[in-house]
């Protein structure tokens, strides 16, 4: 069980903000899920895997791809206060789910 967060490239966050966009992901994407899959991802450590795509419709494209599948996924939108322009689109997080559902999503993605 893991959860992969992904966040964009593109926007040049600073390390403090893409860390925040990535846990307002991760805890959302949790939120959403089913509470099964919560208790088996705690019990298996709670893994979690931070990737990076390039801009938006990269992200996008990997969310529909994700809920396609089956998959929790929720899409961060930045409410504007602070690096980024209200409504921007910063990261997304997929599950907790099993390893293999998500590195079908994920798998040609790289590290942040």
């Amino acid at each position: 069980m893991k959860q992969a967060i992904i966040v964009r490239q593109d926007l040049k966050l600073p390390k403090g903000k893409a860390a925040a966009q990535a846990a307002h992901a991760s805890v959302e994407a949790v939120l959403r899920s089913d509470k099964e899959d919560i208790k088996n991802w705690r019990m298996s450590g709670m893994a979690k895997i931070v990737l990076k795509v390039e801009n938006e419709k990269e992200l996008l494209k990997l969310n529909q791809f994700a809920k396609d599948a089956g998959l929790v996924t929720a899409v961060i939108t930045d409410a504007g206060r602070t690096v980024v322009a209200p409504g921007t689109r910063t990261c997304m997080a997929i599950g907790p789910n099993e390893d293999e559902k998500i590195d079908e999503i994920i798998s040609e993605l790289k590290l942040l």
